[in-house]
């Protein structure tokens, strides 16, 4: 027998579970078959891709969650086109957004260009509109202080107030951090969330500057071109995934959440709770030793010789911490929760996209904090919704929970009609309203948050020195598809590797 030979009955006789069916355990688990590993996916729900949801309303099928991925680093539009999905791939309108919650009840389109709302010239129109005169005034000071030239700052709220005002926080930098991370600017990792930026600051002189050197290569670029989506749903990702594993021999259980995770005998046991059982309840205990994993009871566990988590931080620490040494069984830091709103209108005067494809709220200013016009956004959409509009309107941010989240069926369809109205500035009636369904989601720290970075270097190295086991997602790589599929890949690729080579 070759080394090839052994090498090829090693990869097909090392058994993989994969806990959690989003998006992460999807991918991660793709990447163990490519190999003729044998890999079992274990989801707790009746369902599989996480933050990527569909689901009808008023006789639409629609993306609930997740409606598009970015496209910065090409990873997400490289599994895309591997799983034969390129053909779908679509561009959004555009139109770009509108902030609202400005003085006086104001709503103006969110500035052109940019990096994360921090503005390349104070005094270009469509940004003094929006800071007014005396913010564009304040921000012109950025030119005429110094840049700093001994370290630099973390903060991203800081860092833009100090050199800006509060003008340009609150308005222009604030919703975006709140509507796209769900975080206050403060809280925001300049390094993180921009890279960069410090350093063009220190070149250019100035924070107005750097943005300036940023943003050059983007001319020309059209607002929303950072994003792409699918036509006919994320959803279609989520299925094409699904059937390339099924095909790969992958078996797949939802509705099987898991209870615990013990050491075996020369792998792990995964333990499964059965249905209303509290977790931890009736599990078979660990083979003995010189026990075969085969001879225990399949139905209500699994031997597996490599375990890669993938499911929300909460449930992940509980799992992994009994085994790993340092790695605390509870978050630093909660995730906001996020509800999402999508409403069905018959409401013709939205024919117009009066704000364009969406709008950010300055916080404080509205109980929601982002709407997405996706009849705007997306041609394909509009084309299956014939003349009626799909809006989807967002709740909750850090420390602050959703105004929806105490509120029953229909006061949460009235809540958002209301919000969408003001925010549209368009008058809706509920007679307009033809269906509503909420989605609510446990979001993790965004990865561009001050000392998320240190934190997920030591739980990865924590990871990588305990023997089969590794996690992924959102929690670790940050919210995104771009951020959660190519983490998900290299710790999928990292586990593979010790398991196969020692």
């Amino acid at each position: 027998m070759t080394d090839l030979d052994g090498l090829y009955r090693h990869a097909h006789g090392t058994r993989v579970v994969v806990i959690g069916g989003g998006i992460g355990g999807l991918v991660a688990a793709r990447e163990f078959a490519k190999v003729g590993m044998v890999v079992t996916v274990l989801e707790a729900g009746d369902r599989l891709g996480g933050a990527i949801r569909g689901g009808e309303v008023a006789g639409l099928e629609l993306d609930l969650g997740a409606e598009s991925f970015a496209t910065r680093g090409g990873h997400v539009r490289a599994l895309v086109d591997e799983l034969g999905l390129g053909d779908a791939v679509v561009e959004p309108d555009r139109a770009g957004a509108w902030v609202a919650g400005l003085p006086g009840g104001r709503a103006e389109p969110l500035p052109k260009g940019g990096v994360l709302g921090i503005p390349a010239n104070p005094f270009a129109e469509d940004v003094r509109r929006v800071i007014g005169w005396g913010g564009a005034w304040r921000a012109y000071l950025d030119r005429l202080r110094p840049p700093l030239t001994i370290g630099h700052e973390h903060s991203l709220g800081r860092l833009v107030e100090s050199r800006l005002g509060s003008a340009v926080l609150d308005r222009l930098v604030a919703p975006v951090t709140t509507g796209v991370y769900s975080a206050r600017p403060h809280d925001i990792d300049v390094d993180a969330a921009a890279p960069g930026l410090n350093a063009a600051l220190t070149r250019a002189g100035s924070l107005t500057g750097a943005v300036a050197e940023l943003t050059a290569a983007r001319q020309g670029k059209a607002p929303g071109s950072a994003v792409l989506g699918l036509a006919g749903g994320m959803g279609r990702l989520v299925a094409a995934l699904e059937s390339e594993l099924a095909s790969a021999g992958v078996e797949i259980r939802t509705g099987t959440p898991v209870a615990s995770l013990e050491r075996a005998a020369g792998g792990w046991l995964v333990g499964a709770a059965r249905d209303g059982e509290p977790e931890g309840a009736g599990l078979t205990p660990p083979p003995a030793e010189g026990v075969e994993p085969s001879d225990l009871d399949g139905e209500r566990s699994l031997f597996a010789d490599v375990v890669l988590v993938a499911t929300e931080e909460a449930a992940a620490r509980r799992l992994l911490a009994p085994h790993i040494e340092g790695l605390a069984a509870e978050a630093p830091l909660p995730g906001p929760a996020v509800d999402i709103v999508t409403l069905v209108l018959e409401a013709p005067e939205l024919d117009a996209a009066p704000r364009g494809t969406g709008v950010l709220t300055v916080p404080g200013s509205s109980r929601a904090k982002a709407l997405t016009h996706v009849t705007a956004k997306w041609a394909w959409v509009r084309e299956r919704a014939a003349g009626r509009h799909v809006v989807r309107v967002s709740f909750g941010t850090q420390d602050e929970a959703p105004a929806t989240s105490r509120l029953d069926r229909d006061e949460v369809a009235e809540l958002a009609l209301a919000e969408a109205a003001g925010l549209l500035g368009v008058p809706l009636r509920r007679r307009q309203l033809l269906g509503a369904r909420l989605e609510r989601f446990a979001q993790s720290q965004p990865a561009s948050r001050v000392g998320h970075r240190d934190e997920t270097e030591r739980t990865r190295a924590l990871l990588a020195s305990t023997p089969g086991i590794g996690a992924v997602g959102a929690w670790l790589a940050g919210t995104g598809l771009a951020q959660v599929v190519p983490d998900a890949i290299a710790e999928a690729d990292r586990v593979r590797r010790a398991a196969l080579f020692g």
